[in-house]
Protein backbone atom coordinates (compact mmCIF):
# COMPACT_ATOMS: atom_id res chain seq x y z
CA UNK A 1 0.00 0.00 0.00
CA UNK A 2 1.33 3.35 -0.55
CA UNK A 3 1.99 5.88 1.73
CA UNK A 4 -0.15 9.20 1.40
CA UNK A 5 -0.30 12.16 3.15
CA UNK A 6 -3.16 12.86 5.49
CA UNK A 7 -4.22 16.26 3.73
CA UNK A 8 -4.07 14.90 0.48
CA UNK A 9 -6.31 12.25 1.88
CA UNK A 10 -8.75 14.78 3.49
CA UNK A 11 -8.29 17.02 0.60
CA UNK A 12 -10.20 14.25 -1.80
CA UNK A 13 -12.12 12.88 0.50
CA UNK A 14 -14.11 16.01 1.27
CA UNK A 15 -16.75 17.74 -1.02
CA UNK A 16 -16.00 21.26 0.16
CA UNK A 17 -12.29 21.52 0.10
CA UNK A 18 -10.14 24.51 1.69
CA UNK A 19 -10.41 26.33 -1.47
CA UNK A 20 -14.01 26.10 -1.05
CA UNK A 21 -14.61 26.55 2.01
CA UNK A 22 -12.45 29.91 1.31
CA UNK A 23 -14.10 31.03 -1.23
CA UNK A 24 -17.74 31.03 0.38
CA UNK A 25 -16.13 32.72 3.39
CA UNK A 26 -15.03 35.41 1.06
CA UNK A 27 -18.51 35.59 -0.19
CA UNK A 28 -20.09 35.15 2.90
CA UNK A 29 -18.05 38.43 4.39
CA UNK A 30 -18.90 40.32 1.36
CA UNK A 31 -22.41 39.96 1.36
CA UNK A 32 -22.60 39.43 5.59
CA UNK A 33 -21.52 43.41 5.30
CA UNK A 34 -24.33 44.29 2.86
CA UNK A 35 -26.70 42.12 4.73
CA UNK A 36 -25.99 44.35 8.07
CA UNK A 37 -26.34 47.94 6.31
CA UNK A 38 -29.71 46.27 4.85
CA UNK A 39 -30.56 45.13 8.49
CA UNK A 40 -30.14 48.96 9.38
CA UNK A 41 -31.67 49.88 6.31
CA UNK A 42 -34.59 47.75 7.49
CA UNK A 43 -36.13 50.57 10.12
CA UNK A 44 -35.48 53.27 8.27
CA UNK A 45 -37.91 51.43 5.38
CA UNK A 46 -40.07 50.15 7.41
CA UNK A 47 -41.04 53.34 8.99
CA UNK A 48 -40.90 55.44 6.13
CA UNK A 49 -41.81 53.31 3.05
CA UNK A 50 -43.01 49.55 3.77
CA UNK A 51 -44.23 48.91 0.49
CA UNK A 52 -40.71 49.22 -0.41
CA UNK A 53 -39.26 46.25 1.77
CA UNK A 54 -38.85 43.51 -0.60
CA UNK A 55 -36.08 45.55 -2.11
CA UNK A 56 -34.20 45.40 1.19
CA UNK A 57 -34.90 41.98 2.22
CA UNK A 58 -34.32 40.56 -1.26
CA UNK A 59 -30.62 41.58 -1.11
CA UNK A 60 -30.52 38.35 1.04
CA UNK A 61 -30.58 36.29 -1.74
CA UNK A 62 -26.93 37.33 -2.88
CA UNK A 63 -24.63 34.79 -0.87
CA UNK A 64 -26.20 31.82 -2.12
CA UNK A 65 -26.55 33.18 -5.88
CA UNK A 66 -22.81 34.43 -6.18
CA UNK A 67 -21.67 31.34 -4.05
CA UNK A 68 -23.76 29.33 -6.31
CA UNK A 69 -22.57 30.92 -9.73
CA UNK A 70 -18.94 30.81 -8.71
CA UNK A 71 -18.31 27.26 -6.78
CA UNK A 72 -21.52 25.37 -8.79
CA UNK A 73 -21.20 22.57 -5.87
CA UNK A 74 -24.16 21.40 -3.18
CA UNK A 75 -23.92 22.89 0.08
CA UNK A 76 -22.36 25.93 -1.10
CA UNK A 77 -25.75 28.33 -0.94
CA UNK A 78 -26.43 27.25 2.56
CA UNK A 79 -22.81 27.92 4.15
CA UNK A 80 -22.41 30.65 2.41
CA UNK A 81 -25.66 32.09 3.99
CA UNK A 82 -24.79 31.06 7.65
CA UNK A 83 -21.31 33.05 7.08
CA UNK A 84 -22.96 35.73 5.45
CA UNK A 85 -26.03 35.62 8.44
CA UNK A 86 -22.87 35.87 11.19
CA UNK A 87 -20.96 38.75 10.08
CA UNK A 88 -24.24 40.62 9.27
CA UNK A 89 -25.28 40.12 13.25
CA UNK A 90 -22.07 41.36 13.95
CA UNK A 91 -23.01 44.93 12.42
CA UNK A 92 -26.28 44.61 13.25
CA UNK A 93 -26.75 42.11 16.64
CA UNK A 94 -30.59 43.59 16.93
CA UNK A 95 -31.88 41.04 14.19
CA UNK A 96 -29.09 37.78 14.70
CA UNK A 97 -32.22 35.44 14.86
CA UNK A 98 -33.28 36.71 11.66
CA UNK A 99 -30.32 36.50 10.08
CA UNK A 100 -29.84 33.41 10.78
CA UNK A 101 -33.23 32.23 10.25
CA UNK A 102 -33.65 34.16 6.56
CA UNK A 103 -29.61 32.48 6.05
CA UNK A 104 -31.58 28.62 6.57
CA UNK A 105 -34.82 29.64 4.72
CA UNK A 106 -33.15 31.18 1.40
CA UNK A 107 -30.10 29.01 1.83
CA UNK A 108 -32.10 25.92 2.15
CA UNK A 109 -34.66 27.00 -1.25
CA UNK A 110 -31.53 27.82 -3.90
CA UNK A 111 -29.79 24.22 -2.56
CA UNK A 112 -33.95 22.55 -2.79
CA UNK A 113 -34.00 24.10 -6.31
CA UNK A 114 -30.72 23.03 -7.33
CA UNK A 115 -30.99 19.07 -6.12
CA UNK A 116 -34.07 19.52 -8.30
CA UNK A 117 -31.75 19.57 -10.77
CA UNK A 118 -29.13 16.69 -8.69
CA UNK A 119 -26.69 19.98 -9.18
CA UNK A 120 -26.09 20.03 -12.36
CA UNK A 121 -28.01 22.93 -14.23
CA UNK A 122 -26.95 25.97 -13.71
CA UNK A 123 -28.47 28.12 -16.04
CA UNK A 124 -29.96 31.66 -14.78
CA UNK A 125 -34.00 30.05 -15.25
CA UNK A 126 -32.94 27.94 -12.36
CA UNK A 127 -31.72 31.02 -10.14
CA UNK A 128 -34.87 32.91 -10.89
CA UNK A 129 -37.04 29.91 -10.15
CA UNK A 130 -35.19 29.86 -6.42
CA UNK A 131 -35.79 34.10 -6.45
CA UNK A 132 -39.73 34.17 -7.32
CA UNK A 133 -40.19 31.37 -4.93
CA UNK A 134 -38.23 33.27 -2.13
CA UNK A 135 -40.06 36.65 -3.27
CA UNK A 136 -43.48 35.10 -2.75
CA UNK A 137 -42.83 33.53 0.33
CA UNK A 138 -41.35 36.56 1.97
CA UNK A 139 -43.82 38.63 0.46
CA UNK A 140 -46.49 36.27 2.15
CA UNK A 141 -44.87 36.78 5.42
CA UNK A 142 -44.26 39.94 5.52
CA UNK A 143 -47.64 40.92 4.88
CA UNK A 144 -48.70 39.87 8.04
CA UNK A 145 -45.63 40.90 10.09
CA UNK A 146 -45.58 44.26 8.66
CA UNK A 147 -49.77 44.43 8.37
CA UNK A 148 -49.30 45.88 5.24
CA UNK A 149 -52.81 45.23 4.80
CA UNK A 150 -53.60 47.90 6.60
CA UNK A 151 -52.04 50.30 3.70
CA UNK A 152 -53.58 52.14 0.89
CA UNK A 153 -54.64 49.99 -1.76
CA UNK A 154 -51.96 51.42 -3.86
CA UNK A 155 -49.50 50.63 -1.82
CA UNK A 156 -50.39 46.98 -1.24
CA UNK A 157 -50.02 46.50 -4.73
CA UNK A 158 -46.72 48.48 -4.46
CA UNK A 159 -45.64 45.82 -1.84
CA UNK A 160 -46.59 42.69 -3.70
CA UNK A 161 -44.83 43.65 -6.57
CA UNK A 162 -41.39 44.96 -4.96
CA UNK A 163 -41.70 41.74 -2.32
CA UNK A 164 -41.87 39.02 -5.67
CA UNK A 165 -39.43 41.02 -7.57
CA UNK A 166 -37.00 41.90 -5.41
CA UNK A 167 -35.41 38.93 -4.88
CA UNK A 168 -35.56 38.63 -8.46
CA UNK A 169 -33.58 41.66 -8.92
CA UNK A 170 -30.86 41.12 -6.24
CA UNK A 171 -30.56 37.31 -8.09
CA UNK A 172 -29.75 39.21 -11.55
CA UNK A 173 -26.93 41.27 -9.41
CA UNK A 174 -25.77 37.93 -8.17
CA UNK A 175 -25.08 36.18 -11.25
CA UNK A 176 -23.38 38.74 -12.79
CA UNK A 177 -21.25 38.92 -10.34
CA UNK A 178 -20.64 35.34 -9.75
CA UNK A 179 -20.38 35.34 -13.36
CA UNK A 180 -17.27 38.11 -13.32
CA UNK A 181 -15.79 36.38 -10.64
CA UNK A 182 -15.80 32.88 -12.36
CA UNK A 183 -14.56 35.03 -14.98
CA UNK A 184 -11.58 36.01 -13.36
CA UNK A 185 -10.57 32.69 -12.40
CA UNK A 186 -11.77 32.57 -8.85
CA UNK A 187 -13.64 29.30 -9.84
CA UNK A 188 -11.05 27.74 -11.58
CA UNK A 189 -10.15 23.99 -10.45
CA UNK A 190 -13.43 24.35 -7.86
CA UNK A 191 -16.99 23.50 -9.92
CA UNK A 192 -17.71 19.84 -11.00
CA UNK A 193 -18.78 21.81 -14.14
Amino acid sequence: MPRCRYAGLVSSASRLSTRVLLVCAAIGVGTGILGGAAGWLTLVVLATAPWAYGLVLGSHVLPGIIAQQVVRRPWVALLTHVLAALVASAMAPQWTFRFLGTAVLFGGIQEGVAALTRYRVWGAVRFFVSAVIIGLLVAAAVWFAADIGALAPWAQITYLVIGVLGPVVWTAVGIAIGSGLRGAGVARGLSRR
